[in-house]
């Protein structure tokens, strides 16, 4: 089993900045791709950004120029800096990290979500 733990969010005002961060522990071999989702109050759940094994990275139109996806690998870590924030930003953000498995396929798994307030 994979255990994801969030930390970082918080409240902020709009136009500041928060870094959360996601570390994952437990029966890891490799990751093969990383990303934070986001879920405001009554609206779906979507990717706000993703970063693959090779470095490539996606944004949601909503963020691009604001947030930065990135990780450490060595300490099984992925980040997500967000700057200029703005009220819309306001969610609950899910850390997903899929998990290689050789011979047996890969296998993803969920953060608890951290709490994420952009208000004045």
């Amino acid at each position: 089993q994979v255990q994801l733990v969030e930390s970082g969010g918080g409240l902020v005002q709009p136009g500041g900045s928060l870094r959360l961060s996601c570390l994952a522990s437990g029966s890891i071999s490799s990751i093969n791709a990383m990303g934070w989702y986001r879920q405001a109050p009554g609206k779906e759940r979507e990717l706000a950004a993703l970063i693959t094994i090779g470095g490539s990275t996606n944004y949601a139109d909503s963020v691009k120029g604001r947030f930065t996806i990135s990780r450490d690998n060595a300490k099984n870590t992925l980040y997500l800096q967000m700057n200029s924030l703005e009220p819309e930003d306001t969610a609950v953000y899910y850390c997903n990290v899929e998990i290689a498995r050789p011979w047996r396929g890969p296998v993803t798994y969920w953060g608890q979500g951290t709490q994420v307030t952009v208000s004045a």
